[in-house]
């Protein structure tokens, strides 16, 4: 692993101009993710299970062509939320949303055709067997949090709520959102999974942070902490040799890191498939003492 504490150039005077917040596009996330698992799959020492997690992003898009339209969030709930430095999509809610349980049955449904573990198949079989379960998987997912015999479930429950939340952040105002919090997603409270380097019109080298859970972006400031906010100590970290557009930002003021994905120089980069992909420079940072601040629920129990 090498790093590099010399301070990235500058970010275009236009930064402080991008639009704050940009809203996901669920007919187009999904699919092209799964494109991104299978490309990363090839060769790579985590083949199985990155071919897996292809699986379950294509399944993710399929689903989304079936699924009923989802009635959007009031645009009057949405500007007291704002208005009150809240997201407007409330997760404490969303363990209760009659759409999203019938996406979670859909979900279940629709990938029990995939190829998978046998602690995938049997945890998958026993979430469509158990409602409750089902049910009680969810609130984990929807804190980040998961029992440490629930892995396996975690993954099918956190696909099926990255869908719903999705559909449902795509159908915010991008222009009407703020900031909420240091690390926190603006559209639904949830934490970043890596932020990335953009290469869109009046955003060139911008950075954005990604949430794990609806995909929203959100601007950062580049060479500022995503997770305490911090400006100094800030250090850049890539393995060794390589130039595939992934590092880590780590800070030395709460000693955590978050990856940073230069979409503007490899514009096939997806966050939440490198993420996976790149889990060798997270063994190494924590080897190193670093501690991981963004969240994926497809690295859960690494």
């Amino acid at each position: 692993m090498t790093e590099d504490t010399a301070r990235p150039r500058p970010a275009p005077r236009g930064e402080l101009h991008t639009q704050f917040a940009v809203l996901p596009d669920p007919t187009t996330l999904f699919a092209r993710r799964a494109d991104r698992f299978a490309a990363c799959a090839e060769g790579h020492e985590l083949a199985p299970y990155l071919h897996f997690m292809a699986g379950i992003a294509r399944a993710q898009a399929v689903l989304l062509t079936t699924l009923p339209p989802l009635p959007p969030i009031r645009t009057d709930h949405a500007a007291r939320a704002v208005e009150h430095g809240m997201p407007p999509i409330d997760r404490a809610r969303l363990a209760d949303d009659a759409g999203l349980a019938d996406t979670v049955t859909r979900f279940l449904s629709g990938v029990a055709a995939l190829a998978m573990p046998a602690a995938a198949a049997t945890a998958l079989a026993g979430l469509r067997a158990d409602a409750r379960a089902q049910h009680e998987h969810l609130i984990n997912a929807l804190e980040d949090a998961v029992a440490a015999d629930g892995v396996a479930a975690h993954v099918f429950i956190a696909a099926a709520l990255q869908l719903h939340a999705a559909r449902l952040a795509a159908g915010l105002q991008a222009d009407a959102l703020r900031p909420v919090g240091i690390g926190v997603c603006p559209a639904c409270g949830g934490a970043p999974v890596a932020s990335v380097l953009v290469d869109r019109p009046g955003a060139h080298n911008a950075r954005y942070c990604v949430c794990a859970t609806c995909a929203t972006q959100w601007n950062v400031v580049r060479v500022t902490c995503v997770l305490c906010g911090g400006t100094e100590g800030i250090a850049y970290h890539q393995i060794e040799g390589s130039d595939e557009g992934i590092a880590a930002e780590t800070c030395d003021g709460c000693h955590g890191y978050v990856k940073l994905l230069s979409q503007a120089d490899h514009p096939a980069l997806d966050p939440v498939a490198d993420d996976v992909a790149s889990l060798g420079l997270d063994l190494k940072l924590q080897d190193a003492g670093w501690r991981r601040g963004a969240v994926n629920p497809f690295l859960t129990g690494y």
